[in-house]
């Protein structure tokens, strides 16, 4: 009888940091296969794990390789990610055929917290969510994200959801599927790209040890399996120029109805453009929130493991 491997298999240094109570921090392949050039997307992946490793956390990066979901991954199979050459892009729902099928793909954020939170991971480090898209009226268009992230305990820190989409509906979205939402040193929700949206959070924090403290909470309370959202805006110094990133989008989302992209095509597009048309300048911001990202989620691991 085929016995199929555990589901997600961990790799070692993963499960002797979770054996010992050590933290560790869950990353996306997304950004290394689908997000960035080649070759600098292996080297952003190697950086990203470093920034974890320097704050004293081990880096869980997380992929689906031939048909196997691992949570931590090899030189070797960050390359193979980092190749592209048959890489599939999987959410949460990709994951079962992409299992049977022995297919090779990068997971996404509903992938990636999915995965993570099966593993006994609590901390999850994104550059920035999927969310409600803008004329959700006539497209019913909404990422799997959003859904997933209610269902799941685990805690994520992101820059705020992508820029291209209707913030305030999102947060709307946030707050009636029940997902915590934290503003890291900031009274406005993040802007991806931006430091700030201009959307107000309920609730703000300053420290690693206060959002353990709310995640500590969250378990004392029990209900429904949410997750907890850190909303960690880049810094000022790194974010897009506000009035150019305002004017690039209106193009983007003009030449995007005229050519009639809809439904998962979407984002790909706007962001390719949003490249294109700045010069690089989101591309590297976007870069920056990650970094931040990162490096916050691995003291946020800390602070939790700390308290166990």
């Amino acid at each position: 009888m085929h016995t199929s491997p555990e589901v997600p298999v961990l790799s070692e240094e993963v499960r002797e940091a979770l054996d010992r109570g050590r933290p560790v921090v869950a990353l996306e392949s997304t950004i290394i296969a689908h997000g960035l050039p080649r070759p600098r997307n292996l080297a952003v992946g190697a950086e990203l794990e470093a920034l974890v490793r320097a704050e004293g956390a081990v880096p869980a990066t997380i992929a689906v390789v031939d048909g196997v979901a691992y949570v931590g991954l090899d030189k070797a199979q960050l390359e193979r990610i980092a190749g592209g050459e048959g890489v599939r892009k999987l959410g949460h729902r990709d994951l079962a055929p992409a299992l049977a099928a022995g297919a090779t793909g990068a997971t996404t954020v509903s992938a990636t917290a999915f995965l993570a939170a099966r593993a006994g991971l609590r901390v999850f480090a994104t550059g920035g969510l999927g969310g409600v898209h803008r004329e959700y009226a006539q497209t019913q268009d909404e990422s799997a994200d959003l859904q997933l992230l209610a269902r799941t305990r685990i805690t994520v820190v992101c820059a705020g959801v992508k820029s291209i989409l209707d913030v305030p509906a999102t947060l709307q979205r946030l707050e009636t599927l029940g997902v915590g939402v934290l503003g890291y040193g900031t009274e406005r929700f993040p802007g991806f790209y931006l430091a700030s949206s201009g959307e107000p959070v309920d609730w703000t924090v300053h420290g690693p040890e206060e959002v353990a403290a709310v995640m500590a909470a969250q378990d004392a309370l029990g209900g429904p399996e949410s997750a907890l959202l850190v909303a960690n805006p880049v810094g000022e110094a790194d974010q897009l120029d506000p009035d150019l990133h305002d004017r690039v989008l209106a193009e983007a989302l003009e030449e995007c109805h005229e050519r009639g992209i809809t439904g998962q095509a979407v984002t790909p597009f706007l962001l390719g453009f949003l490249v294109r048309a700045t010069g690089g300048a989101s591309l590297e911001a976007n870069l920056a929130a990650v970094r931040g990202n990162v490096a916050l989620g691995a003291r946020i691991a800390g602070a939790w493991a700390a308290r166990a």
